[in-house]
């Protein structure tokens, strides 16, 4: 499990790693906004851990950057004093768990178990859903069908799985070589331009405006993302 630790104290954020790591999570450890969004930009995170009161971007504009992302792993929030009107704040914006500094270290190591024990019965349920929609896309896994409000899209069983892929990931950008390892099974090289192509396709079939594609969208030097 990688889990992001954002702190401006120093010895709270090293205290906060050392008790993390003896649990074997993988820690990303920061004492400033600026890395700690280069991290979540890039690596895939199981959990953010912020301190509200921290410079630059403080922890409420960092909660909603994750959220505004799509990404819906567990965070919990440090504070040194809690109101009720920042727990609203926190809450509205999608934390899920308050911390008041300071704390026992193995407070903090049993909030995070607990947070990842709701967010795995959250992932049961939401995998057993079979269809998912994003303003007007449906894809049905169980029946491999795509519609596009409501008028079925023909795609081949590759596109389909790269669609599924990036549905899946929705907000998360995946890279070339995610998407082809994860699709065809087999190791990716740079030279490999297979995925580019078969997003034009899908992006084709979807009637995607090249210059503003409305669902999957490039980042240039990074790969794709469905929105």
């Amino acid at each position: 499990m990688n889990i992001l630790v954002l702190d401006d104290e120093k010895e709270i954020a090293d205290l906060v790693e050392v008790y993390l790591k003896n649990e074997n999570y993988n820690v990303y450890k920061f004492y400033n906004s600026e890395k700690a969004i280069k991290c979540i930009d890039k690596e895939k995170l199981d959990m953010a851990i912020l301190d509200i009161m921290i410079g630059g971007k403080n922890g409420f504009q960092i909660c909603k950057y994750i959220r505004d992302k799509g990404l819906k792993f567990p965070i919990i929030m440090l504070t040194a004093k809690i109101e009720d009107n920042d727990k609203i704040k926190g809450l509205t914006i999608g934390a899920d768990d308050y911390i008041t500094k300071p704390f026992n270290p193995l407070e903090l190591v049993a909030r995070v178990k607990s947070q990842f024990r709701r967010y795995t019965l959250y992932n049961e349920v939401e995998n057993k859903k079979d269809v998912i929609e994003i303003n007007g896309l449906t894809i049905e896994k169980q029946e491999h069908k795509c519609l596009l409000y409501d008028k079925e899209i023909e795609l081949t069983p590759l596109e389909f799985e790269i669609l599924l892929y990036l549905a899946n990931n929705r907000g998360k950008v995946i890279s070339s070589e995610e998407l082809f390892e994860k699709v065809w099974k087999e190791k990716y090289f740079d030279s490999n331009n297979t995925v580019m192509v078969h997003i034009r396709r899908i992006r084709e079939k979807l009637g995607e405006d090249t210059k503003k594609p409305k669902f999957i969208k490039t980042v240039w030097g990074v790969g794709y993302k469905l929105e």
